[in-house]
Formats: C-alpha cells, sequence, structure tokens
C-alpha cells in the first residue's frame, strides 16, 4: 500500500520500508512518529479511502541537508557576499501505512509529555534539597568615598560658569582705522 503525505510544505510518495528526508520534525532518533496530513492513498491501481489510512514513521536521525551556497554581487561596485546554508532535516523510515483499526505505536509527543510528567513530579524534591545560602549584605561606604563625590559635582559648574562668561564678553572694537586716521593726518603735513 502506498500514500502521498504532505509534511514540511512538500508532498511525498511513501510505502512500508521507504526512507526518506523531510523538513525538521520534532523529537530524538528511534522516537516514532505519526504523519498525519495524508493527501491519497491507495494499493496498485486502486485508490482507497485517504481519511481511514494512517502513516507512521521512526525517526532514523535529525540531521542537515548540504550546503547551498548564498553569492550576492553588483558589478562595478566592489560588493560580494558569500553565505552557506544548511536546512534542518529529519530522516524518516516509514513503519506502516494502513488503515486506522490497527494498532499504532506510541506517538514521539505522547513520549515527550509523558518524560514531562516525571520531571514535574521529581522537580519540588529537587528545588527543597538546593536551597541558596541568604545573600549577605552590602559593605558600607567610608566617609571618604561620600564626600568625594559632591566636591567633582561641584567642580563642574565652576567650568561651565567660566566657559559662559568667555561668552558674555562683547568683542574688543578694532583700532585699525584710528590708526590709518591718524597715519593720514602724517601724511598731509
Amino acid at each position: 500500500m502506498f500514500a502521498i503525505v504532505r509534511t514540511g510544505g512538500k508532498q511525498y510518495r511513501v510505502a512500508e520500508g521507504d526512507k526518506i528526508a523531510v523538513e525538521k520534525l520534532a523529537g530524538d532518533a528511534g522516537d516514532t512518529v505519526e504523519l498525519g496530513d495524508i493527501l491519497l492513498a491507495g494499493e496498485g491501481d486502486s485508490i482507497a479511502d485517504a481519511s481511514k489510512v494512517k502513516v507512521s514513521a521512526e525517526i532514523i536521525a535529525q540531521a542537515k541537508s548540504e550546503k547551498v551556497i548564498v553569492f550576492k554581487k553588483r558589478r562595478r561596485h566592489n560588493y560580494r557576499r558569500k553565505n552557506g546554508h544548511r536546512q534542518q532535516m529529519t530522516l524518516l523510515r516509514i513503519l506502516s501505512v494502513g488503515d486506522s483499526k490497527k494498532a499504532a505505536p506510541k506517538k514521539a509527543s505522547e513520549k515527550t509529555e509523558s518524560k514531562k510528567a516525571d520531571d514535574t513530579k521529581a522537580a519540588p524534591k529537587k528545588e527543597a534539597a538546593k536551597k541558596a545560602p541568604a545573600k549577605k549584605a552590602a559593605p558600607k561606604k567610608d566617609a571618604s568615598e561620600t564626600k568625594a563625590a559632591p566636591k567633582a559635582k561641584k567642580a563642574a559648574p565652576k567650568k561651565a560658569a567660566a566657559t559662559s562668561k568667555a561668552a558674555d564678553k562683547k568683542p574688543a572694537a578694532k583700532k585699525a582705522p584710528a590708526k590709518k586716521a591718524a597715519a593720514k593726518k602724517t601724511d598731509k603735513k
């Protein structure tokens, strides 16, 4: 029996015993997952009712696909960027393609939920054993440190006042015209 299954936005034709690489699925190696979105099912030339068919698969490994090189270039602008990308993928072995009446193996998500339930039961015991010691109060500052800081603050306004006084001064009047006039008088005599 075969089925056409959709997972990760792609469609795969699978039969019992096939190995396929799909977009990353949750689970570890050895977990069993059920592929839920079945588009078509059949055997030979006949087509079966897809709603009654279940496809179960075992996760072989979580891996990365081959590297895809992304190269960008703008001619005559000295612009080149080279990046590589390896997409996460899951390798699956199809265990069974058949009627939903048959007992299906336990899903990976059900296994993880049972593990989480066991962890939550054990967690309160660990927390009680690992109580953090009381924190010590921060040491007090010396009197010399507290006095030094206000002095630094007082010095800054004096500098600002000095710069404002310089801005308040008016530019000196030009004396050159007066000298020229005096020089002209001496030349005429």
